[in-house]
């Protein structure tokens, strides 16, 4: 019996052998070849490389230089990850984004030990908390605003944060789902972006501000005009509560909507009305819209067709036109004039926009929009013209100087996509965001789950709403909407902050402001050799 055992151990033993060398040759062989695969690669790399003319580098280092492009792509990440200190990175550092996350996630936003914002440099704003805050009991509701009272169909709402145009197109359709949800459950309204109006804006029970941008998309015809039915027939949509005429966008001020063919699905084409897998490339204005007046005759056009509040959408950059608008406003009637105004700023968001626009062309919110709110004051227009800002406005502290330099309203579309999970990625022009939010891949779309996004979406509205009353009641007003220009101050270049009601006069006022007819110099040129205490 020993013996036996002894064998069949012997007969194991050999067999184990026998398999270990076998896998030993099998994967001498794989690694042989393998090696050989890679050799011949990088010849193949090595010839293209030589032969080619288009890339210096590629030529001169053949293979290797190959390895700048993975670098260039790689160098986004790690420096988003792990070089970027926590207020540096562009468009939005990551303490704008943390806080925008874990507000949406309804995670504690508070912060320890002390700020890490520099309160040193020109323009930084403080407000000007008061020794007797309003107390929690004191508060009171957010006034109502009513905005077209001269429609047939005014609009009236208290929220003050609000979410800014996004296009289905530029984003997904879970996207889309996802933001009408939750902008329901928070009470706030959607606006469509120039892309139209999609079901996926209606199914959420969202009020809806659509937005009519400079290809007429969803209601246009052939030739890209007008279609008056089409537009009567959104109008008839008890949830579409507002028209927006699009005349800019902070991003790319000149230059109309760009969607890659890669985004325009059969669906998208059928809701814009325009050919599948083709560029979506809007007009860079109205043709309807060659000055002050024709732009006044179309917003009276649009609100008869409607029966709703129509307003319009721009960019600041030239603004002596602005006195001869309100100046025509008032000459024609206030009943002719646009319900309201939204004010885009120059370093606002976009899908795709060409570099010298995003980057050159424009005024920040910053300026824009007390030059617009002191135009429309000195021509007593106010609140007839509801005044809206938009434009990188994401975080309380940052809607609550809106509302005291006088914005009505304040729009985020940034925001809104970080508490979708936006990562700035920067890829919303490539069909390749990797959560989801920008692109029509199934595959990536998968990662949006709408039930839970539209909860963060919730979140985040409510609590810019809630800390900016923290900010209002710190200040001694009892809500938001009481917030005025005496309630926060702004740091000058000598180190002395003055109250935004003084610094905008100085800096702002007409007599103050060259002209912008040829080329008038930039404002703020001389800023840093004078004194403004």
């Amino acid at each position: 019996m020993d013996k036996v055992s002894e064998m069949m151990t012997t007969f194991t033993n050999m067999v184990h052998d026998s398999m270990i060398w076998r896998l030993v040759d099998v994967l001498s062989v794989l690694f042989i070849l393998s090696l050989g695969v890679l050799v011949a690669v990088v010849v193949v790399l090595y010839v293209i490389d030589v032969t080619q003319t288009s890339h210096a580098i590629r030529r001169n280092y053949p293979v290797i230089g190959r390895f700048r492009y993975l670098f260039e792509s790689l160098g986004e990440y790690f420096r988003q990850y792990f070089f970027a200190m926590d207020r540096e990175e562009m468009p939005f550092n990551r303490a704008q984004r943390a806080w925008v996350y874990r507000a949406a996630k309804g995670v504690d936003t508070t912060v320890a030990f002390g700020s890490t914002r520099d309160l040193r440099p020109a323009g930084t704003v403080s407000f000007v908390n008061t020794p007797f805050p309003t107390l929690d009991s004191n508060a009171a509701e957010t006034a109502i605003v009513e905005i077209g009272p001269y429609c047939a169909n005014p609009y009236r709402s208290a929220s003050f944060f609000n979410i800014s145009g996004m296009s289905y197109g530029a984003i997904s359709k879970p996207a889309v789902l996802a933001l009408s949800n939750g902008a329901r459950m928070a009470g706030i309204w959607m606006n469509t972006g120039e892309g139209a109006l999609s079901p996926f804006h209606l199914e959420g029970g969202a009020d809806i501000i659509f937005q009519l941008g400079t290809a007429k998309y969803g209601c246009r015809n052939d030739d890209g005009s007008l279609n008056e039915d089409k537009l009567r027939a959104i109008a008839a949509h008890p949830q579409v509560k507002m028209f927006e005429i699009k005349l800019s966008q902070g991003a790319k001020p000149g230059k109309g909507g760009i969607l890659p063919g890669e985004k325009v699905t059969s669906e998208i084409a059928k809701i814009r009305g325009i050919p599948a897998g083709q560029d979506s490339i809007s007009p860079n204005r109205h043709p309807e819209i060659t000055n002050v007046s024709e732009l006044l005759d179309f917003v009276s056009r649009v609100r008869q067709i409607t029966g709703k509040p129509t307003g319009f959408k721009m960019v600041l950059g030239a603004y002596d036109w602005l006195e001869d608008l309100c100046a025509q406003i008032n000459s024609r009637g206030i009943e002719e004039a646009p319900d309201f105004i939204t004010i885009d700023s120059a370093d606002g968001g976009t899908g795709a926009a060409p570099a010298p626009l995003i980057d050159y062309v424009g005024l920040p919110i910053w300026e824009s929009l007390p030059m617009m709110v002191d135009a429309l004051e000195r021509h007593n227009l106010v609140p007839r013209v509801r005044v809206i800002a938009s434009g990188k406005l994401i975080t309380p502290a940052e809607v609550a100087w809106a509302l005291c330099v006088g914005a009505d309203f304040v729009n985020s579309a940034r925001g809104f996509m970080f508490s979708l999970g936006c990562i700035q990625a920067l890829q919303c022009n490539k069909n390749t965001c990797p959560t989801g939010v920008t692109t029509h891949d199934k595959r990536l779309q998968r990662g949006l789950d709408v039930t839970d996004k539209a909860q963060r979406v919730r979140r985040y509205a409510e609590k810019v709403a809630h800390e900016v009353c923290i900010i209002a009641h710190s200040c001694g007003v009892d809500e938001p909407r009481k917030l005025n220009r005496e309630h926060a101050r702004i740091m000058g270049p000598d180190g002395v902050s003055l109250p935004l009601e003084k610094y905008y006069e100085q800096w702002l006022s007409p007599e103050h402001l060259p002209s912008t007819r040829g080329f008038g110099r930039p404002i703020f040129t001389e800023r840093k050799n004078q004194s403004v205490a």
